[in-house]
């Protein structure tokens, strides 16, 4: 059994950058930061190239460009916002939900808000760090379907969002 989730990755920059501006008990594991575009939760390993071959069908979307900027909270969780082409990056992920969920492995059906998790525990300083950042553009080139394996994230599958392996 795998745990899976289809991601969007920032660009080295883009991670450099707000870590920089994050005290360094908040930095940790920034390799993690991502932006969701479907969490599948547990598949069995034999249905990861079915899983696959629905994400290799859905559309490539070109770039993305994205921005880090502002934050929010979910409960106790904090996270950093997500800015820029929201519009194409929301078209990009309903695809991504109608080829899953076609494929026989339907979504969470919550409405999509793109940010990364910095904490799951909340912090106010953190969190007032995090609502006055902005952060560099950075373009978006590939998405990843990903494994989460005791913490660690492995990738699975990958495609270029122009389309090419």
């Amino acid at each position: 059994m795998s745990r899976l989730f289809v991601a969007l990755f920032p660009s080295a920059e883009a991670v450099d950058h707000l870590r920089r501006h994050l005290p360094s008990s908040a930095a940790r594991r920034p390799e993690k930061w991502h932006v969701t575009l479907a969490f599948l939760g547990d598949v069995p390993d034999p249905d990861i190239p079915s899983v696959a071959a629905a994400l290799a069908d859905v559309p490539p979307p070109g770039p993305i460009s994205l921005r880090l900027a502002g934050s929010g909270t979910f409960g106790q969780v904090i996270w950093a916002g997500v800015h820029g082409s929201l519009e194409q990056l929301a078209a990009f992920r309903e695809d991504i939900r109608v080829a899953l969920a076609d494929a026989g492995f339907p979504i969470d059906a919550r409405p999509f808000r793109p940010h990364f998790t910095i904490s799951y525990r909340h912090d106010r300083r953190l969190a007032a760090i995090l609502d006055a950042y902005a952060g560099p553009s950075w373009t978006a080139n590939e998405f990843a379907l990903m494994n989460s394996v005791e913490g660690d994230y492995r990738p699975v599958w990958a495609r270029s969002l122009s389309g090419t392996p």
